[in-house]
């Protein structure tokens, strides 16, 4: 088994007085919004992935949260809600008869979701085309297990999903014959959540050992995330837009991001992005110039990827800026500066400091 060591983590840090996690089960990124979402047991809370949390309009959500076009759905108790992401309003209320516990949740890009029924050992499927009229099918009456995170995936035609107890599994579902089949036979207990990311890859959650567990396309060679010490990781989320995995755990969420943290190639630097002097000291200063007015973001990380600042993110105009960073009050050691912008170009440079500033 190997080990992912290039990455980073950022944390999410409580908080403000009236918003703060307590249930927190499972995240779904906002890519219209640009935030997180979280089910929090009697409501829904938006994280920038900074810190900085807010609620969701009035809405609740106590499991499996999916985003569908600007549709938030959300398992609530033994319903299924979907609220308005633009209005955050409440657009959908499905209630299911003799359900038992309803808990992971995913959908298919268009108009169709699937629900798992964890104590029942069941799997739904509802049509919401018409989101004032969803129509949900049976379409697994027993999964053989307690089916709790559960995933679409589109190349396969197939559902996957995670059970839990000891030896835990990763199943499928043939979307063809609805057939349950079992693909990996952990020594995991305790699976909570799955998704995936851009390449086909599968990353799943389990309780013991408590860590992020990352799969390839045919679940034939797993590794070990390297994460922040987790507690009961619960139903995690995945941003491919961003590449940042969401990891709930109940009083906390963290979020790691899975891009590697490299130096950049120095024949690519649009930005003419630099340190001036270098290793760093009180004086110095990060550089970069725009042809052209853009958002911008500005971080800088500390040796294993945590993020110690932002220093900036916001549009700026074109011409060359200079940002100080004399008030970092950072330690001696290896640090990275990284500067990213809406166009999508991201550049790193790495940073030695030898006497704390």
């Amino acid at each position: 088994m190997k080990t992912i060591f290039r990455l980073f983590f950022l944390f999410n840090v409580s908080l403000l007085l009236s918003q703060n996690y307590q249930s927190a089960e499972s995240v779904e990124y906002d890519p219209i919004n640009n935030q997180w979402l979280v089910s929090n047991g009697s409501r829904i809370i938006a994280d920038d992935g900074e810190g900085n949390l807010s609620y969701f309009g009035t809405g609740n959500a106590s499991h499996g949260l999916e985003v569908l076009d600007n549709t938030l759905f959300a398992v609530a108790s033994n319903a299924i809600k979907g609220y308005d992401l633009t209005s955050e309003e409440e657009v959908m209320n499905l209630q299911i008869p003799g359900v038992s516990f309803l808990n992971g949740l995913t959908n298919d890009g268009a108009n169709t979701l699937w629900v798992s029924d964890f104590s029942a050992g069941k799997i739904y499927s509802i049509d919401v085309t018409d989101v004032s009229n969803p129509i949900y099918t049976e379409i697994v009456s027993s999964t053989g297990g307690t089916p709790n995170g559960v995933l679409f995936d589109e190349a396969n035609n197939r559902l996957l999903f995670v059970t839990w107890g000891s030896n835990a599994k990763i199943k499928a579902v043939d979307l063809g014959t609805n057939e349950v089949s079992t693909l990996v036979t952990t020594s995991f207990s305790n699976i909570d959540g799955i998704d995936d990311d851009s390449d086909g890859n599968y990353y799943i959650s389990s309780w013991s050992p408590a860590r992020i567990t990352k799969y390839n396309n045919d679940f034939s060679v797993s590794e070990t995330v390297i994460t922040p010490s987790l507690n009961s990781p619960a139903d995690i989320g995945y941003s491919q837009s961003t590449d940042v995995l969401g990891i709930p755990m109940g009083s906390s969420v963290i979020f790691v991001d899975l891009t590697v943290l490299s130096v950049s190639d120095e024949d690519f630097n649009p930005f003419d992005f630099e340190i001036s002097s270098n290793p760093i000291d009180e004086s110095s200063y990060l550089q970069y110039s725009l042809k052209d007015s853009e958002t911008v973001k500005l971080q800088v990380f500390n040796s294993i990827g945590m993020l110690i600042k932002t220093l900036v993110n916001e549009e700026k105009h074109a011409g060359t800026h200079q940002v100080s960073l004399s008030e970092l009050k950072l330690s001696s050691g290896i640090y990275f500066s990284r500067l990213s912008t809406e166009s999508g170009i991201s550049i790193v440079k790495k940073m030695v400091l030898n006497k704390a500033i």
